[in-house]
């Protein structure tokens, strides 16, 4: 009989009650009428649709636009590394047990609504400032270098650590919300908004599957790493771009602003990547940020849309 490999940790939805048998594969568990697993609760689809003006001013907040600019940096990323972790992630979902695989099915939806609205999003984007696109043509090839030339273990590993950077960016823009928020574009507001929440909701799914197929925490601390990496250099150079564009790369108040939320953020990503690269840690172990988590609960499916994102409903 083959065994599957030793799950990293446990996950708040399966059973305390573990044996040896609860560890081989499903098809393995046929007939063990002792070892069933509680299904994961899903996760709803959502299907929201963003219409943004042609005249849309990429520098959508006004007060700190700055944080606009380093906010597109990160959109731009999102149409190479979603796909990315979608292919990833689906590669692994024959060797899935059934209770986690339906799960994982929306969670991958989840990230294809991602990726189709940051497209949309970033075609304004790219319209204002050309020069992007050769960025985007980098950020293109270098996640297809990855998807082509890492193993699935490793691409796994990395999906799974991305998705825990982008959970500790949703909590760190929760505590935030007021300063960089308030004031900005409601529409392109709404929808980064959205997608954190959405990284809250599903912070576990890529985890677990991670776990299911290999669970090595020292390849999912480096895989993670290098995601870091990846993001912040996308981030910094995209973002140089559009500020020497508007004219604002020597502006002294732009880079105060800049190195201050880089460095509050940075304290928040790094003990989070830390942490999650413990034994027997696993992301629902995190507290998970109030207002992200909550907001979601008031999409209406009928029209597809959230309240749009407006001074003061933070408080």
């Amino acid at each position: 009989m083959t065994s599957r490999p030793r799950r990293a940790s446990t996950p708040p939805w399966a059973s305390s009650a573990r044996t040896d048998l609860d560890r081989r594969r499903p098809h393995d568990r046929a007939g063990d009428a002792d070892s069933s697993l509680v299904s994961p609760p899903r996760l709803p689809v959502r299907r929201v649709r963003f219409e943004y003006p042609d005249d849309l001013d990429p520098a959508w907040n006004r007060r700190f636009p700055e944080f606009a600019f380093a906010a597109n940096s990160v959109s731009l990323i999102m149409p190479y590394a979603e796909p990315y972790f979608v292919k990833s992630v689906r590669s692994a979902l024959p060797d899935l047990d059934p209770a986690l695989t339906a799960r994982t099915e929306d969670y991958l939806r989840q990230e294809l609504g991602h990726h189709v609205q940051h497209r949309r999003f970033n075609d304004v984007i790219g319209h204002h400032y050309p020069k992007i696109l050769r960025i985007e043509n980098w950020m293109r090839r270098t996640y297809g270098w990855l998807s082509r030339t890492r193993s699935q273990r490793f691409n796994l590993a990395f999906a799974a650590g991305s998705e825990t950077i982008a959970y500790a960016i949703a909590r760190w823009t929760d505590t935030h919300l007021g300063e960089l928020y308030d004031g900005a574009d409601p529409v392109a507001a709404t929808m980064f908004l959205w997608h954190l929440a959405e990284e809250v909701e599903h912070k576990s799914v890529a985890f677990d599957v991670f776990a299911e197929i290999d669970g090595s925490r020292w390849r999912y601390f480096r895989a993670m790493s290098l995601s870091f990496v990846i993001l912040a250099w996308f981030t910094i150079i995209a973002t140089i771009s559009m500020l020497r564009a508007e004219h604002r790369f020597w502006r002294p108040a732009t880079w105060i602003h800049l190195i201050k939320w880089s460095m509050s953020l940075s304290f928040e990503i790094l003990p989070d990547m830390l942490v999650s690269a413990m034994p027997g840690h696993h992301p629902d172990d995190f507290t998970d940020p109030a207002l992200l988590s909550s907001w979601l609960g008031y999409f209406d499916p009928d029209t597809g849309t959230l309240p749009v994102w407006t001074p003061g409903i933070h408080e």
